[in-house]
């Protein structure tokens, strides 16, 4: 069982920064991919971007092209955290920002919500213009 609790969001002009924060509970932190998915109004949930952590090579990361460039996943195993950099923020980014957290397989499909076991529940990004 992983428990999953968001923290970081807010009001931030078009522009701006914020970091989102994603603490996890549960000792096998390290086994577990980590997500980050959004949802605005009317709109489907939709991936943002994801990082694995495979013991040999690091972290791999995968982002939305629409982030690309702008956001940054990392995390920190020794403290249960996965963070959410979100630099050059625009409007079209509002929304409720939810982490995720799945298994490491060999068909493991980061951009894919059935991929993930465990959800937060979820903080607000507002960005205004």
């Amino acid at each position: 069982q992983v428990q999953l609790v968001e923290s970081g969001g807010g009001l931030v002009q078009a522009g701006g920064s914020l970091r989102l924060s994603c603490a996890a509970s549960g000792r096998t932190f390290s086994s577990y991919a980590m997500g980050w998915f959004r949802q605005a109004p009317g709109k489907e949930r939709e991936f943002v971007g994801a990082i694995t952590w495979i013991t040999w090579s690091g972290g791999i990361r995968y982002y939305s092209d629409s982030v690309k460039g702008r956001f940054t996943v990392s995390r920190d195993n020794a403290k249960s955290t996965v963070f959410l950099q979100m630099n050059n923020l625009k409007p079209e980014d509002t929304a409720v920002y939810y982490c995720a957290a799945g298994p490491l397989s060999s068909g493991f499909k980061k951009e894919l919500m059935s991929s993930y076991d465990y959800w937060g529940q979820g903080t607000q990004v507002t960005v205004s213009s």
